[in-house]
Parts: structure tokens; sequence; C-alpha cells
């Protein structure tokens, strides 16, 4: 049984607000998670971790999302409405711009690529791995959520020749029943039994002001706004699982090349610390909450590390939050990384917030009360967060941007 979102609580224009905020923050989570797998196997290894890591969640959570509003089918446009609403291509700081020649042919460009300007100061070897080697099987994962035989080719890609051609790069999207279909990895199959990959949410209310659905147009930009307050609630809820999603397949990837348990847990939890600092700074920021105590609680309800309800077990309250065994345990999920022997990422969260809040933790593993005081000292941004901080997105400014629909041309 699914129980009321978190996110019900807040206003159709929060929501609005909000949505494409958690959309960015999932892109965020490999700024974060990738940094250690470098620093612990390697440029190579690393590469092989991102593409198991995407190919063993997309497909779950894209088809989640198409059930969800209402746009399953097997053609282009609905891929790329899919890529619209996936953390893989948060609006804006992945700006991608779609053409549809009919429903088996079409094209996108990107206009701004967040993630290309990310890595073109760390070398070219770094933008071949990204451009190359992991968007060719990662965008063949996405295919398989829609049409196996959807093949996305490039028209043009990094490293950018001349340094600053524009758009980033450009690729069509063809269905051809000719194609071979596109295969998956054994670490979706892994991902499909989670907990997290069969969650079941609240259906959306079809009566309220707004659009229920995406079963119409596809639109040049997504009209957050346009959508009702329960469409919005969904929406929020299905984007925190996709994150769940993304990082369950990102630690089965690491485990395999990790020396010992003990090591995997060390990098997943930093990869965690990091996005979660930088998670509460912009969902702080963007709702103009409250510092203090008040604050750090009003973050974590809407903190992906907390949703959505019931998938992770936890009540907020009267300056405590307690977190209770929960499917999101049984998965080994996020919070499974937080306890009282492992404060680091819910301290990064208050941190982010107020850095006059402490963290003391208390219970066990998986039982755990956290309280949260203010105090004279000042805490410094933990060394986790400042890495994720190397990324544009950590301060990307969402723009007012008007939808149209797109017509085949």
């Amino acid at each position: 049984m699914s129980s009321p979102s978190r996110y019900a609580q807040l206003s159709r224009e929060q929501l609005a607000v909000l949505v494409p905020e958690l959309l960015l923050i999932g892109q965020l989570i490999d700024r974060s998670g990738m940094a250690w797998c470098i620093s612990s196997f390697g440029r190579d290894a690393m590469v092989q971790i991102a593409i198991e890591e995407w190919a063993g969640a997309s497909p779950i959570y894209t088809r989640r999302m198409q059930k969800a509003l209402n746009y399953e089918g097997v053609d282009v446009v609905t891929i790329f409405k899919g890529l619209q609403l996936d953390i893989g291509a948060p609006p804006q700081f992945m700006d991608f711009r779609y053409t549809v020649h009919d429903r088996w042919h079409g094209e996108f460009h990107l206009d701004h690529c967040g993630a290309l300007l990310d890595v073109e100061p760390m070398g070219e070897q770094y933008v071949f791995g990204m451009c190359h080697t992991i968007e060719d099987p990662t965008f063949d994962a996405t295919a398989i959520a829609t049409n196996a035989r959807a093949q996305v080719r490039p028209i043009h890609r990094p490293p950018r020749t001349p340094v600053d051609r524009q758009p980033h790069c450009a690729w069509t999207v063809i269905i051809d029943e000719s194609y071979p279909e596109a295969q998956s990895i054994p670490a979706l199959d892994i991902v499909s039994q989670t907990r997290a990959a069969t969650w079941e949410l609240d259906a959306i209310d079809p009566s309220g002001e707004g659009q229920a659905d995406y079963s119409g147009a596809l639109l040049s930009d997504f009209d957050f706004a346009a959508f009702s307050h329960s469409a919005l609630v969904r929406m929020a809820d299905e984007v925190c699982l996709q994150m769940h999603l993304l990082y369950l397949s990102f630690a089965i990837a690491v485990r395999a090349r990790a020396a010992d348990e003990a090591e995997a847990i060390s990098i997943c939890t930093k990869g965690l610390t990091g996005i979660a600092g930088v998670a509460a700074e912009r969902i702080h920021h963007a709702l103009k909450l409250p510092d203090g105590p008040e604050g750090v609680l009003r973050v974590l309800e809407l903190h992906p590390l907390l949703n959505p309800v019931g998938y992770v077990s936890a009540d907020i309250e009267a300056n405590r939050l307690t977190v209770h065994s929960s499917p999101a345990h049984a998965d080994a999920s996020w919070i499974s990384l937080c306890s009282p022997d492992s404060v680091q990422p819910l301290q990064a969260i208050a941190t982010a917030v107020d850095p006059h809040i402490e963290v003391r933790v208390s219970g066990t593993a998986t039982d755990w009360t956290a309280g949260f005081t203010e105090t004279d000292g000042v805490a410094a941004e933990l060394p986790e967060v400042e890495v994720v901080k190397f990324s544009g997105g950590a301060s990307f400014v969402f723009e007012p941007r008007r939808s149209l629909p797109l017509t085949v041309v």
C-alpha cells in the first residue's frame, strides 16, 4: 500500500519549482559518485561503472514515468517525452531540442550540455569517455524502455571541433523493424527485483486544475506549471525513485569492483554525502525555506533521501528525525548508509541549510533518531560536497521558458 506523499503539502506553484530541481539533483548524483570511483578504480573502470549504472536503472524508471503520466508508446515522441522527465536529461542544464519527422524518425541536439561543460576542463579523454564510450550503450538502454529497435546515433558530438562548436552535439533517432533489438544488461534484472522498481504510488487525480497527464502533444520545453497539483506530486515521487534506482544500480557496479564490502560502502557513502549536501542547498534555496533546526527538518521532509513515503520509513517532528527499518533498507538503498556510525550524509544536509547545526544520531543501524542542535560553531562544508560543487549544476539557475507544441516537420 502506498502512503500519502510528503510533496502533497506543497502548493502547485512550489511543486512546479521543485520538480525540475529534483531532476537536476538526480543528474548531479554522478558528479558525486564518479569522483570516488576514479580515485579508487581509475578512469576506465569509472566509465564502465557509469554505463552499468544507467543501463541497469533507466529502462525501469522510464517505463514507470510513461505509465504514471499516460504516454506509453513505441515511437520517437514517446522516447522524447521520457527524456524530458529523466534525471539523465534535466531541463535547461541538459538543453535538449527535439525535431520529429514522423513517428519513427526524429532528431535532437543539445544547445547546452552541463555535463560536457563539467568534463571538458578534465581533458579530451574524459570527454571521449562520456560522449562516446558511455553515451552509446546508455542511449541503447534508454531505447529499450520504449522500443528495442530504436537507434540513437550521432550526427556530431564532442570532443568539440572547433572548441566552441554549437550545438554541443546532435543525434538522430530512428526506429526500424530491420534493426537488431538492443540488449539489456544483467544488472537490469537485479534492479527490476528491488522494492524501488515496483513501489506503488498513488494514481494521479484527474479532476484537479491543470494537466493530469502528458498524453497530448510533445512540448519543446516541459511546462511544469501547466500540470495539476496531483500530477506534480506524482512526478516528484517518481523522480526520487529514479534516484534510488540509479543508486542501486551504481552500488551493484561498485561492489563488482571493490576489494571488499567496506570499500564499496565507503565509496557509496562518500557519493551520498556529496549529493545529499548539494540537494539540500538547492531545495532550501529554491523554496526559500528557513534556517535553523526548523529549516533542516523542512528540507529533510522534501529531500530524496527520505522519499517517497513508505519506501523510506521516517517520522519528522519536534526537532527530530526518526527512521525505521523499511523497504529502502531491504534494498540497501541510500538510507542504509545513514546510521549512528555514519552521520556524514545527514550532517551534509544540515550544514547546507545552516552551518550552525550539529547532528547527533542514536539507535541501531536501521532504527535510529537524529537530533539537530544549534551551536555557536560554524561547520565547514564537507569535502564530499565540495567535490560536487565542481559541477556547474550545483549553482545552475533555471530560467522561464515558453512551452510550444512540436509538430511533425
